[in-house]
C-alpha cells in the first residue's frame, strides 16, 4: 500500500514538474522544472525496485545533462532570465505530436500483457554485468558521449566570450 502511494506521489510530481517545463516562459523555471522531473523519474525508478537505472538516471541525467543545459543556457543567453514565447504554429505542431505521443502511449499500454505477475519477470543482467560491459565492450561510446559533452561546453563558452 505504502509503495503504490509512493508510486502515485512521485508519478503527480513527474506530471507536475513536466507540465512546468512545457508551460514555463522563462528558460530558468523551466530547467529547474526539469530536474524535478527527472528526480521524479528516478524516485519511480527506487520504487519500481530498478536501483541501477535510478542511479543512472541521477547521475547521468540529473546530475550531468542538466547541469550542462543550465551551464549553457547561462554562458550562452544575453540574460538568464530573458522570456520566449513560442508562435502559434510551433504550439499548434506540438500539440499534434503531444496528441499522437498520448494516443500511441495508450495503444502500448492497452496492448500490454499485463496478466504476468510481478515476480515472474525475465532475468536481467546483474550490477555487476553492467559495470564490467560498461568498462569492457562499451567503453568507447561511453567515453565518447563524455567528450561529446565536454566540447559543447567548450562549444558554450566559446559563444559566450565577449566580443573584441
Amino acid at each position: 500500500m505504502i509503495e503504490a502511494i509512493a508510486f502515485y506521489v512521485f508519478a503527480a510530481l513527474v506530471l507536475g514538474s513536466a507540465l512546468g517545463v512545457v508551460l514555463s516562459k522563462n528558460i530558468v523555471r523551466s530547467a529547474t522544472c526539469l530536474l524535478g522531473t527527472l528526480g521524479g523519474v528516478a524516485c519511480l525508478y527506487f520504487v519500481l525496485n530498478a536501483n541501477l537505472i535510478a542511479a543512472i538516471q541521477l547521475i547521468v541525467y540529473a546530475g550531468g545533462t542538466l547541469i550542462l543545459i543550465v551551464f549553457g543556457v547561462m554562458l550562452t543567453s544575453k540574460s538568464p532570465w530573458m522570456q520566449f514565447t513560442a508562435t502559434r504554429g510551433q504550439v499548434v505542431a506540438a500539440s499534434v505530436v503531444a496528441v499522437l505521443l498520448a494516443f500511441g502511449l495508450c495503444g502500448v499500454m492497452l496492448g500490454a500483457d499485463w496478466s504476468r505477475p510481478a515476480g515472474q519477470l525475465s532475468a536481467s543482467p546483474q550490477v555487476r554485468e553492467v559495470g564490467t560491459d560498461l568498462l569492457t565492450d562499451y567503453l568507447v561510446p561511453f567515453e565518447a558521449a563524455s567528450v561529446l559533452l565536454l566540447v559543447v561546453m567548450i562549444g558554450a563558452a566559446y559563444l559566450a566570450r565577449p566580443e573584441k
